[in-house]
């Protein structure tokens, strides 16, 4: 998932306040041995929106990526790790001053995140530079890994496999025979939507470009091309807020077909923005395996800690959390170590089996794309997606 710079007014003072909440109280803090053992005390952070527009998808990892540091503490009582957390806001102006922030604490020996593309993109060559070594469960843009860092992990396929795999699920299953392809202008959304129509072909009959989300809430002149086209299918590349705006527009113009969203739509908040009947049907595909299906106890202790059940790249970002657990385990202790860890682990997660390629991305063996349903009122798992 990629999410861009969002211009806020105030910025330069919101990214201090966000550096000075993570250094203080948004520091979970643990009991450390007085054994004093090197793996005691460590810390991990998180890296991610916790407040914003992007916040619901920021909470989700958060929460599985704390769970994982509270079962290790519960297990590891006398020499526990800390964790740290790092509200981006979703954006690449906060992002530079929290990374430095996380590099400059010499208890940091790994990051989960950052979680959007848009802020990985300023980010990571941070992390790179100081070499704390970072998974992200969610930033799918394909050119992180091409950039020769040597940090750099991902918990999930990036968009070359989302992209295609939406386009043939489209073509393929559904069956459709005009689409329409709208997109917000961020390199997420627009990297999605030219790999759908480069699968999709002379079915394109329509396309257009919105802002980006909170920057626009009228698509009048959007749903008078797609319903003009004559489009049975519309594929929007961005986030839930303006994708729910849209799909409520068109359906108060009468227009019946199907919207297909990337993992950026797949979220609770397309629900609030469209409404439960607009968005009724409407399709995402998400290079993540169902998190309500995880493997052990997990979905049972998510809920029974959260009171909800797991979201989009919840299991993920527990998986990526209890990897470098395991390294710590494993005696890699500093950064220097744990990244040399990164390079040969193969983990058995609760969502997947993880080990990288040479530039960090997840081993092409493991990757899994699946679609999911907008369905009375809730996000229901649809059918695994067509990589090839």
């Amino acid at each position: 998932m990629r999410r861009g710079p969002v211009r806020l007014a105030g910025g330069l003072i919101i990214a201090a306040a966000l550096v000075a909440t993570a250094a203080g109280c948004n520091s979970v803090s643990s009991t450390k041995s007085a054994g004093g053992s090197d793996k005691c005390g460590l810390k991990i952070a998180f890296f991610g929106a916790l407040t914003g527009s992007a916040a619901n998808l920021g909470v989700n990892i958060e929460q599985g990526s704390e769970l994982a540091i509270i079962k290790y503490n519960e297990q590891h009582k006398d020499c526990t790790v800390d964790f740290a957390k790092l509200d981006s806001q979703g954006t690449a102006d906060a992002a530079p001053g929290l990374a430095r922030q996380v590099v400059t604490d010499k208890k940091v020996v790994g990051v989960v995140g950052p979680a959007f593309s848009g802020e990985s993109s300023v980010a990571d060559p941070i992390f790179n530079d100081a070499g704390i070594p970072l998974i992200t469960p969610s930033a799918t843009s394909p050119s992180l890994s091409t950039k020769g860092w040597k940090v750099f992990h991902r918990a999930v396929a990036n968009d070359d496999a989302q992209g295609p795999a939406a386009g043939l699920f489209i073509k393929n299953s559904m069956k459709s025979q005009k689409v329409a392809v709208v997109d917000d202008q961020s390199a997420y959304g627009s990297g999605l939507a030219e790999k759908v129509k480069s699968i999709l072909g002379t079915a394109v009959v329509a396309t257009d470009k919105v802002q980006a989300d909170g920057q626009q809430t009228d698509f009048s002149a959007t749903v008078t091309k797609i319903v003009s086209s004559g489009a049975d299918t519309l594929f929007y590349g961005g986030y839930y807020q303006n994708a729910g705006l849209l799909r409520k527009q068109l359906t108060a113009a009468a227009w019946k077909g199907t919207m297909v969203g990337g993992d950026g739509v797949k979220d609770a908040g397309f629900l609030t923005a469209a409404g439960k009947d607009a968005a009724e049907g409407t399709i995402t595909t998400c290079p993540c395996a169902p998190a309500t299906q995880a493997k052990g106890t997990f979905v049972a202790d998510y809920k029974a800690k959260w009171n909800v059940d797991p979201g989009t790249y919840s299991d993920a970002a527990y998986d990526a959390t209890n990897i470098f657990l395991q390294g710590i385990q494993a005696g890699n202790t500093t950064p220097e170590k744990m990244n040399s860890y990164l390079k040969t682990v193969s983990y058995d997660g609760v969502a997947n089996t993880y080990s990288f390629t040479a530039t960090g991305d997840l081993d092409p063996a493991k990757v899994v794309v699946w679609t999911y349903k907008f369905s009375g009122g809730e996000i229901v798992p649809n059918a695994k997606a067509p990589t090839s």
